[in-house]
């Protein structure tokens, strides 16, 4: 399965390759946020997307080239939603 999107923006491309359940590359990675062998965070140019599942694996990281490469159970991956600007608190009492 490969998913791709071009941000035009920032210059880059997102994709994400899922080889069964097993390997994923993900490009487009501008940052691993937080890891461990049940869940990845990282920021990428469309966002940020969390990988879940067992036994997880980062196998290689280039951050030059936004590539990174997932080894383990792959169970879910998802992509969260950028809270809204909260704006000042002027703003948020008179709305």
């Amino acid at each position: 399965m490969v998913y791709e999107l071009n941000n035009s923006g920032s210059g880059r491309e997102h994709r994400l390759e899922l080889t069964g359940r097993h390997r994923l590359t993900v490009s487009g990675v501008e940052d691993v946020e937080r890891f461990d062998e049940n869940c990845i965070v990282m920021a990428t140019c469309a966002g940020t997307l969390i990988v879940t599942g067992e036994e997880l694996h980062i196998g290689k990281l280039t951050l030059d080239g936004g590539e990174l490469h997932v080894d383990g159970r792959i169970d879910a991956m998802s992509y969260e939603e950028a809270p809204a600007p909260r704006g000042s608190l002027l703003q948020r009492l008179f709305g």
